[in-house]
C-alpha cells in the first residue's frame, strides 16, 4: 500500500509545537519578510507565510516596496534590519525586480538572520556537514522523509534540478545521512535511465508529467516539488501523481506535501534563531 506523505498535516503539527514553544520560553521571534513589486505569486507566498508566523506568535511584519525600489534603498532596508535586535529572520521574497541583483541582496543578510538559508556562509556550512541554517525546502522535506521512517543510508537518491534554492543543498543533505546521490538536470543524457535506478526521487523542476510510471521502479519514493497550473487551472506536480501512486512505496501529493514544509522550515529556523540569540537551549 503507498504510503501519501501528508506534508500539511505534518507542518499543522510543526506550527503547533512552535506555538506552545513561544509561549512557554516567553520568546518573541521576529521575522520580516521584504516584499519588491506586484508579482501575483509572490504576493500569494509572503501571504501564507505571514498568516502563518502570526498564528504561532511570532513578531511577523512584511514590508511591500514597490516595483521602483533601487538596491541601494534595499540594501539599506536591509541594514537596519541586520542591526535590530528584535528581528531574527530576513527573508527576501524572490523574484526582484530586473535593476536589482538578487545575489547582491542575498549575500547582504547577514548569516545569523538568513532564514532562508542562501548565504554562502550557510551554504558552505552546509558543504561542511554544519546544518544550522538550511534552506527551507529541502530541509521540509527531509522533515517528511524523517517523520514517514524513510532512511536514506545507502539508498540510490536521484535529485532532477540543480538550483541552490532546492537540488543542490538536497544533494547534500542526502550526503549527510549516507545516501547515493546523483543530481540530474537539463543536460543529463538519459534522464529515464537515471530515474529508473532510484530508490528515492526527488523532482524539483516545474514540468508537469516529468516523472511518469514507466520511469519509476518497484517501491521507490517520491518528493514531489514542481508546482504546475495546467490549462484547466488545475495544480500538478513534476511527478504523473495518478499514474505512479500503484508503483511506489510512498509519494507527497501536490498540493500539500512539501509546500506547508517549507513554511514550516522557515517558521522553526526563525524560531532558532530567537533561542540563540535570547539563549535559550533547545
Amino acid at each position: 500500500m503507498t504510503i501519501v506523505l501528508d506534508g500539511k498535516s505534518l507542518a499543522l503539527k510543526i506550527r503547533q509545537e512552535l506555538k506552545q514553544k513561544v509561549e512557554e520560553q516567553a520568546v518573541k521571534p521576529g521575522l520580516v519578510v521584504l516584499l519588491v513589486g506586484e508579482d501575483p505569486a509572490s504576493q500569494i507566498y509572503v501571504r501564507n507565510k505571514e498568516r502563518a508566523a502570526n498564528e504561532v506568535g511570532f513578531h511577523s511584519v512584511v514590508e511591500r516596496l514597490p516595483e521602483t525600489t533601487t538596491q541601494e534603498e534595499l540594501l539599506e532596508k536591509i541594514k537596519t534590519l541586520n542591526e535590530d535586535d528584535a528581528i531574527h529572520g530576513i527573508l527576501v521574497q524572490l523574484p526582484l525586480p530586473k535593476q536589482i541583483d538578487s545575489q547582491t541582496v542575498l549575500e547582504a543578510i547577514i548569516p545569523e538572520k538568513d532564514v532562508d538559508g542562501f548565504h554562502p556562509v550557510n551554504l558552505g556550512k552546509l558543504l561542511q556537514k554544519d546544518e544550522s541554517i538550511v534552506p527551507c525546502t529541502p530541509k521540509g522535506i527531509i522533515r517528511l522523509l524523517e517523520e514517514y521512517k524513510i532512511d536514506l543510508t545507502g539508498k540510490e537518491m536521484v535529485v532532477i534540478g540543480q538550483s541552490t534554492i532546492v537540488g543542490r543543498p538536497m544533494a547534500l543533505l542526502g550526503l549527510n545521512r549516507g545516501a547515493t546521490v546523483t543530481v540530474c538536470h537539463s543536460r543529463t543524457k538519459d534522464l529515464e535511465k537515471q530515474i529508473a535506478r532510484a530508490d528515492i526521487i526527488i523532482s524539483a523542476v516545474g514540468k508537469p508529467n516529468l516523472v511518469l510510471r514507466e520511469h519509476v521502479k518497484k517501491g521507490a519514493v517520491i518528493v514531489d516539488v514542481g508546482i504546475n497550473r495546467l490549462e484547466s487551472g488545475k495544480i500538478v506536480g513534476d511527478v504523473d501523481f495518478d499514474g505512479v501512486k500503484d508503483q511506489v512505496s510512498a509519494i507527497t501529493p501536490v498540493p500539500g506535501g512539501v509546500g506547508p514544509m517549507t513554511i514550516a522550515m522557515l517558521l522553526e529556523q526563525t524560531y532558532l534563531n530567537a533561542c540563540k540569540r535570547e539563549n535559550i537551549y533547545e
